[in-house]
């Protein structure tokens, strides 16, 4: 019976219950015409009493299918209606029990996408949908302030005390930053501060309608002082202090994305400035947001337009002043003057767009490598990596590929990392650079004396040379404390199997004193100003620079 319908099983019943008073009637003796007579009439009123019931059951359906249907619109908070749980109560407490389940998944769901999970606070599209309402209904002479607030030395403990006890100083700094909400804010209930975790160890606190703009002075300072206080976490005092961004509202803007901004422009300067601090967004600020996002947009324009370029300042021996190699610089043609990279790395880094450019230098010195070596001219070129690039294997192998694809011998290929970053790369980072070590190219540590390093691992590090940073060279010719340390730094290098590599010369003095203790390469203006390609092939063939002839005289 599967598949019929309350009327057809109710039809059936009602033939079979007079079929068996009929058969009964004519065993009872009764006649044909008295059998079928009981047996229509039994059947008429087990039909009629079916069709009674099937017609409860029938608005109970009605009801309950209207019921799911406002369910399927979001409404799963309104009753059962009673007469489902009159005729089939079964019905009732499932689908109550289904609209209470689906509602708790439903608010856990929300709370998921709408609030951070360690702190409790609205998350950042939280944060702004209701900050972003305050601000429509406030009133045009409403003062409001917007705070940006960045832990200093979250980072640090969450590396050393694990990222359990970082969540639980993340709980903690919420508190506090919640008790100042409670202290500061305003009557009536209608105008109470909004708290929210935008990511990471960023905070955010939005007061609608402050009494004047001095009073944001004054919560600034609560927030530095809660922040800068002790908290106790794994049996030990934590400190970590915070960096603050302030933006006032109408002064700095309006809408929500201009006071966002304006913040979080106030909070970078605030760490720039040596950070447990609190700045207000300022015009100078304004012209600096200005002047980076046109730098951004001078920097597409010139991949785009192909502006960027390549020099190559000499690199020379110091022992007889014959050209080694050169280092090859990167110049941005801009149509109002020549760039130094000064000028726009920090940016281009900012902006991700170095990875762009370093792709552009990779072609570059793929190209031009394999040009000199069909020239004849085996000389090395040494190339700078950027922060950005180091922290990516891709860019070695990337670099990697280029060099085979423009079949240049690596032997002729120099990178030049910086001792900071030689020191934190990856493994990953370490296992590219010597794949392309193993190909015959070799690496320098630049600017030795900078940073810190750990001898143990700078033994461990597939080098080859290392180059003086011009600040250990400077005086070597006028001071013998700076002679001293030259020579030791200089040993240390040949110690580690190193060539000892010096930049910065500017004078023939410092060459003959370097050469003197021991030197192994020198670079800088005294030797030769970076130049263009033909300038350089051309100076190449030059055996040594008159200014270095007394340097290198025996």
């Amino acid at each position: 019976m599967h598949g019929f319908s309350l009327t057809s099983r109710a039809t059936l019943f009602a033939i079979c219950a007079g079929a068996a008073v009929f058969a009964v009637s004519l065993a009872a003796g009764a006649n044909l015409v008295g059998a079928l007579a009981a047996a229509s009439g039994c059947a008429m009123l087990c039909w009629a009493a079916g069709r009674q019931v099937f017609a409860s059951y029938a608005d109970s359906l009605d009801a309950a299918i209207q019921r799911l249907a406002r369910a399927t619109n979001g409404d799963l908070l309104s009753a059962i209606p009673p007469e489902v749980g009159r005729t089939a109560p079964a019905l009732a407490g499932a689908m109550d029990g289904l609209f209470r389940q689906l509602h708790g998944n439903f608010e856990h769901v929300h709370r998921l996408a709408m609030y951070d999970p360690v702190t409790a606070l609205p998350n950042r599209i939280s944060f702004q949908r209701s900050c972003e309402a305050m601000l429509a209904a406030g009133r045009p002479g409403d003062i409001s302030a917007l705070f940006f607030i960045d832990l200093d030395r979250f980072k640090a403990v969450n590396d050393t005390l694990g990222h359990a006890n970082g969540d639980l100083l993340l709980g903690m700094v919420a508190d506090r930053i919640r008790g100042i909400a409670d202290r500061h804010a305003a009557k009536p209930a209608k105008a109470q501060p909004l708290i929210g975790r935008l990511a990471g160890d960023e905070f955010t606190m939005f007061f609608p309608a402050l009494t004047d703009a001095e009073e944001s002075e004054r919560i600034g300072r609560a927030i530095q002082h809660a922040l800068s206080q002790p908290f106790a976490l794994s049996d030990q005092e934590v400190r970590i202090g915070a960096s603050i961004g302030i933006a006032i509202r109408p002064q700095h803007g309006a809408a929500l994305d201009d006071l966002m901004r304006a913040a979080d422009a106030a909070m970078y300067h605030a760490k720039a400035t040596g950070r447990g601090r609190a700045e207000y967004f300022t015009e100078t600020l304004a012209a600096e947001i200005a002047t980076r996002a046109r730098l951004e947009s001078d920097l597409r324009e010139a991949m785009a337009k192909r502006q960027f370029s390549l020099v190559f300042q000499p690199q020379v021996s110091a022992q007889d002043g014959h050209i080694v190699g050169a280092e090859a610089l990167l110049r941005w043609q801009h149509p109002e003057g020549e760039k130094l990279p000064a000028a726009f790395i920090q940016r281009a880094e900012e902006t991700g767009l170095i990875v762009e450019i370093g792709e552009w230098v990779v072609e570059s010195v793929a190209a031009t490598i394999a040009r000199w070596a069909q020239l004849g001219i085996e000389k090395r070129m040494a190339v700078n990596i950027s922060p950005r690039q180091i922290d990516h294997a891709h860019f070695f192998r990337r670099l990697r590929a280029a060099m085979h694809n423009a079949q240049a011998p690596a032997t002729l290929l120099e990178l030049e990392i910086s001792e900071t970053l030689a020191m934190t790369c990856s493994d990953e980072v370490i296992a590219a650079i010597e794949a392309l070590r193993a190909d015959g190219a070799t690496i320098a540590i630049d600017d030795f004396g900078t940073g810190y390093s750990n001898l143990a691992r700078l033994r461990a590090l597939p080098v080859d040379r290392v180059k003086l940073d011009r600040s250990l060279i400077e005086n070597v010719a006028t001071h013998h404390e700076a002679r001293i340390i030259a020579q030791a730094v200089i040993s240390l290098i040949h110690g580690l199997n190193c060539e000892a590599v010096a930049e910065g010369i500017e004078s023939a003095a410092q060459a003959q004193v370097l050469r003197i203790i021991g030197c192994d390469v020198l670079q800088g203006y005294a030797v030769a100003r970076p130049m263009p390609e033909d300038i350089f092939l051309a100076w190449a063939q030059t055996p040594r620079m008159p200014l270095l002839s007394r340097a290198f005289a025996g």
